[in-house]
């Protein structure tokens, strides 16, 4: 069984993706929706919310785990594959999405800047200037805290005016540097890419998160099936949140188009 990991509703941006490409698998998604958004934590408190989700996923029977959330992986995923995984969970794995993100983004970009899009926690982490500088030290990464857009779409204001303002004026400065490939920082963002493509131009690409992640993971399984096994009955989607259930039932209907039972959680 996968499971897929994040602050609240923006993972379901990768996890739809990844259950398009792979979906013989079993998985478990789970929505930390009560603490979001990680972004204006500090990174201790980050970690130690990520090794509670860990812990419960795992718990659940979970062989390997993609942290669909940029802040977690940012912050939290080194320590963790380094110091907690070996002693606790030894034959068992965690994913992030920064490196797939990276990784392509080195290659897309043909002017060599790279604009990322990402909370306040993932921007100051600068983890996506080191991942994209390891690729090619030639390029050059400009950044954009966006604070204000995770708890706006979680409210499903990512159609009101004031959002589309506010992404504006994000997107701006960003803008001023003519990047030619832009990496949306934060899985919550995908709710938005269509607005976020419409603000940069047609001539700058935003990249589709969940594709690459999907792409990634599937290479990923290939070189090690022992993480994934393909049920051999009907294949499970468990839906898991930690705050209201019908308001995630709701959201997650509206973007994987199909109705969804939620059950809620507590992490500690």
């Amino acid at each position: 069984m996968i499971g897929v990991f994040d602050s609240g509703l923006g993972g379901l941006t990768i996890f739809k993706s990844i259950e398009k490409k792979l979906p013989q698998f079993d998985y478990i998604y789970l929505g930390d929706n009560a603490r979001t958004p990680y972004g204006n934590h500090s990174q201790e408190v980050i970690y130690e919310y990520t090794r509670q989700a860990v812990d419960y996923l795992f718990g659940l029977g979970c062989t390997l785990i993609v942290l669909a959330c940029n802040t977690a992986s940012s912050d939290a995923l080194q320590k963790l594959q380094q110091s907690y995984l070996p002693k606790k969970y030894p034959g068992k794995n965690i994913l992030g999405v920064i490196r797939p993100l990276a990784e392509l983004a080195s290659v897309a970009t043909k002017n060599k800047v790279v604009a990322v899009m990402g909370t306040r926690g993932t921007v100051e982490s600068k983890s996506y200037i080191r991942e994209l500088q390891l690729q090619n030290l030639k390029i050059k990464v400009v950044q954009q805290a966006c604070p204000l857009l995770v708890p706006l779409i979680e409210e499903n204001w990512e159609k009101y005016s004031e959002t589309k303002m506010i992404l504006k004026k994000y997107i701006r400065p960003l803008k001023s540097h003519f990047p030619d490939t832009v990496i949306l920082g934060c899985t919550h963002y995908g709710w938005l890419q269509k607005d976020i493509q419409k603000y940069f131009g047609k001539n700058i690409k935003v990249l589709d998160s969940g594709k690459i992640v999907a792409d990634k993971l599937s290479e990923y399984l290939s070189k090690h099936p022992e993480y994934a096994h393909v049920s051999k009955n009907k294949a499970q989607r468990i839906f898991l949140t930690t705050d209201d259930q019908k308001r995630f039932e709701i959201a997650a209907q509206k973007y994987l188009g199909r109705k969804i039972k939620a059950e809620k959680i507590s992490l500690q």
